[in-house]
């Protein structure tokens, strides 16, 4: 028998928008324990993004944020010696999740100079439906569309 979950630690609002999924988002774009460099990654690209945008960095990066946002996603599942790939619906706290790692990995992925240049590049792409990221989630809602003959299958 395992042990009891793990509790989850409530996050901490990060210092200028006041808003935990910023914080959420900077833990994923960290690395080596360096938060402080991580913010000021995070805070740089949304500078450049309203530069270039002539919008709320902020706003933008939301709307990113939420167009990256995957709906459904295959599971495989084994049944009967063969496996098949079945669409399901993606858990809240996983969709979030799912599109944070989704903007970081290919922002990291860009060509640029720094990683805050990738990482609003990738930003802007987003929230105008273009993008590395954006095209992820097409892909795997395109991958649940042709596989929706197995969601039958569904536990």
């Amino acid at each position: 028998m395992r042990k009891a979950q793990a509790k989850k630690l409530p996050l901490a609002p990060d210092p200028r928008y006041n808003d935990k999924l910023v914080t959420r988002f900077v833990n994923n774009l960290m690395w080596e324990g360096k938060k402080s460099g991580a913010f000021t990654i995070f805070y740089d690209a949304l500078g450049k993004v309203e530069k270039q945008t002539k919008e709320d960095g902020y706003e933008v990066w939301k709307k990113a944020l939420a167009n990256v946002t995957p709906g459904v996603e295959v599971r495989s599942r084994r049944i009967g010696g063969a496996t098949f790939q079945i669409p399901t619906e993606v858990r809240q706290d996983r969709k979030v999740s799912l599109s944070i790692k989704w903007l970081i990995r290919y922002s990291r992925e860009r060509n640029g100079r720094s990683m805050s240049d990738k990482l609003a590049a990738e930003i802007i792409a987003a929230s105008k439906g273009e993008g590395a990221a954006f095209k992820k989630k097409e892909d795997t809602h395109r991958m649940a569309e042709a596989n929706k003959a197995f969601s039958h299958f569904r536990v």
